[in-house]
């Protein structure tokens, strides 16, 4: 990057305002540095206006060094900025600004990582660096309390572990100051979560700090919970539910030392952790940890990275990893559950049964519920009544005016899209014709909860979806609820499969397990046969449990291998359709997607970068199901070299942004896309 002065010059050009001094946290300004020779430190200032987004000069008291987020003066205005170089010489004719005060130290390596993040990912430090250096507002008298912590008393250490969990805490802990990166591999039951535990301990011991990532926390607050359990105010907590006033605080707790274990969602990543030695990143399938707005991050990506900067361990967990991790990391394995035997897997047929979404084995296991006492998970990864009204005359599928996609009937009797939110009144004729024919396509978890208040009345329903946990806690409280009930059924989206662990479930059901694999996206298969996997592991961990698995297409790999427990059999054969087709882990991906007003624009702008990745492996350009109103298009390119054709990419939209812009059209590049 090219270094811009902040100063002024001898003719009297302004280049930025001049303060009178700077001051570290505490100290005053209103004095200049006498009496010794100047520093001069490389600021990044954290603004929106693009014109700004470069390298300034800044005049720095003994002290600040890289990574220091200082307060500095744009012209009339003051801004926040980043140190990232010091010793930078002062530039000839103009007098050097100072900066005016120090806001924040953050590790210099965070800053490396925020700079490498901006060129790998085809964005930009102005966009990187406040991932490191979020503003956060200070603190009012009438916020809220700092986040409360659940079972502080502590949690007992286990008096024994097994042999593969001791052999995966010794590997772990003997390569802390080192660094390197693990799989760690196990059903679920398996006691991962034990050893990020002692992982974590061990790096305590030895004056190392830790990052414990997690998909979304408020789906997996027993995890927190034994981790808050565990360390007890030695632990931090970040996502994206919490208050200004408690993400603050949960800042300066670890920024201060004060805590250095944290745990939390994606962007925790970039907790200011002194001395990091430990990254534990949990349930490392889940798509949760690619971030879809700019910059378009992957956290275990970052992880790994943030790993080899500071010489940390990184361990990636799961039941049902990814083929990338299986196939690129040193695998510690295990084994089978600590209590118990997985539950035996039983596929029916849909073709076969008139029952629909309660075939008749699966109501049978309800009601034995019902009758015997215990706990039932049913997963239908539809919200609403239906996902679909289609008229039985005309055959008119009612859709949204905005997107490519049907409406979804919901209990309050209107059709909603969840891509755009569009909302109608459900009609009592067909639009199209007049036909009073219309039908109600397939089940949502809506219908679910009213067929099983029919069919199955002794057992509590227990809702959980996005229609049910927009407000804070909701989450937390329905899992409560289900734990402390008997005789209960929790039923909802693929957020019933995270990770939990109920005692006394004596059923997991996947209703439809056909909804992910028709979809256009060589990740189908994956997710369907994780999808399974982890809620059949949700059954049975400390008492015998069956499993129900709900399909058209009972051949399919994804269920075949599933209804086996096969992980390893599935990943074999994934791997190797991989590796024919030229997809991850075998290569990267990138892609672009151009969306605008009209259906031609998106492909014809694609077209054009297409003739300038030439000797690119590309796919396309195709078009996309229209979102929002906007026709899209997309284009992927198969690569060794991310960065290089991300970046020609990135040159080829930028030279002809007049001409989108005159044109209506948007473009976005991702690299390693997670969702096609």
């Amino acid at each position: 990057m090219q270094a811009v002065r902040a100063g002024q010059d001898r003719s009297g050009a302004w280049h930025q305002t001049c303060s009178v001094g700077a001051r570290l946290p505490g100290q005053l300004a209103g004095r200049q540095y006498a009496g010794r020779v100047p520093r001069y430190a490389s600021v990044y200032p954290l603004v929106p206006a693009r014109a700004l987004a470069r390298i300034f000069t800044y005049e720095v008291p003994d002290g600040v060094q890289k990574g220091a987020v200082v307060e500095v003066r744009f012209a009339r205005s003051k801004a926040r900025g980043v140190v990232v170089d010091v010793n930078g010489k002062a530039p000839e004719g103009i007098e050097v600004a100072s900066i005016e005060r120090v806001v924040e130290e953050l590790p210099p390596a965070l800053i490396d990582l925020a700079l490498w993040l901006a060129e790998y990912y085809g964005s930009t430090p102005g966009r990187t660096l406040p991932l490191v250096a979020p503003r956060v507002r200070k603190r009012r008298k009438d916020s809220p309390a700092p986040l409360l912590r659940e079972g502080l008393a502590g949690e007992p250490v286990p008096e024994r572990l097994t042999d593969e969990q001791r052999a995966a805490v010794e590997r772990l802990t003997g390569a802390l100051g080192s660094g390197g990166n693990f799989l760690l591999y196990g059903v679920t039951g398996s006691g991962k979560t034990e050893v990020y535990l002692q992982a974590c301990a061990a790096a305590l011991a030895r004056g190392l700090g830790a990052i414990v990532l997690v998909p979304e926390i408020a789906l997996t607050p027993q995890a927190a919970g034994r981790f808050a359990a565990r360390f007890g105010d030695g632990l931090a907590i970040l996502h994206s539910g919490l208050t200004d006033a408690e993400r603050r605080d949960e800042r300066g707790r670890i920024a201060r030392g004060e805590a250095r274990i944290v745990v939390g969602a994606r962007s925790a990543i970039f907790a200011p952790v002194r001395d990091l030695g430990l990254i534990c990143v949990d349930e490392e399938q889940e798509a949760s940890y690619k971030q879809e707005s700019d910059p378009r991050y992957d956290a275990r990506t970052v992880a790994a990275k943030r790993a080899a900067l500071e010489r940390a361990v990184a361990v990636y967990g799961s039941a049902t990893p990814r083929p990338e991790s299986w196939e690129r990391l040193e695998r510690l394995d295990l084994g089978g559950r600590l209590v118990g035997e997985l539950p035996p897997v039983r596929v029916v047929d849909l073709r076969r049964e008139a029952g629909y979404p309660l075939s008749a084995p699966l109501l049978a296991e309800l009601q034995r519920v019902a009758e015997q006492g215990g706990k039932a998970i049913l997963l239908l990864n539809r919200r609403g009544i239906a996902p679909a009204l289609h008229c039985r005359a005309c055959g008119t599928t009612l859709r949204c005016p905005n997107c490519d996609v049907a409406l979804v009937l919901h209990r309050d009797d209107r059709l909603h899209c969840h891509h755009c939110g569009h909302t109608a009144p459900s009609p009592d004729a067909c639009p199209a014709c007049a036909s009073p024919e219309l039908a109600r396509i397939g089940a949502g978890t809506e219908k679910l909860e009213r067929e099983l208040a029919e069919r199955v009345p002794g057992l509590e329903r227990i809702r959980l979806d996005a229609d049910v946990v927009d407000e804070r806690g909701a989450v937390t409280d329905a899992l409560r609820h289900f734990a402390a009930t008997d005789r209960a059924v929790l039923l909802g989206t693929q957020m019933v499969a995270k990770g939990h662990h109920f005692a006394d479930v004596a059923l997991a059901a996947v209703v439809d397990a056909d909804s992910q694999l028709s979809l256009p996206d060589f990740r189908a298969e994956e997710r369907t046969f994780q999808l399974l996997t982890q809620l059949a592991g949700r059954s049975g961990r400390d008492a015998p449990g069956r499993v129900i698995v709900q399909t058209f297409q009972p051949d399919a790999r994804a269920v075949a291998y599933a209804a086996r427990h096969d992980v390893a059999g599935f990943l074999a054969g994934e791997l190797e359709r991989r590796r024919d087709l030229g997809y991850p882990p075998f290569r990267h991906l990138v892609r672009v997607v151009v969306a605008g007003p009209d259906p031609d624009a998106p492909l014809t702008a694609l077209r054009e970068v297409a003739a300038g990745l030439e000797g690119a492996d590309l796919l396309g350009p195709a078009p996309l199901l229209r979102l929002r109103g906007r026709h899209r298009a997309q284009l992927i390119a198969k690569t060794d070299e991310p960065r290089r054709v991300a970046s020609r990419a990135g040159r080829l939209l930028a030279a002809g942004a007049p001409a989108m812009r005159r044109a209506g059209l948007t473009a976005v590049v991702d690299v390693d896309p997670q969702s096609l």
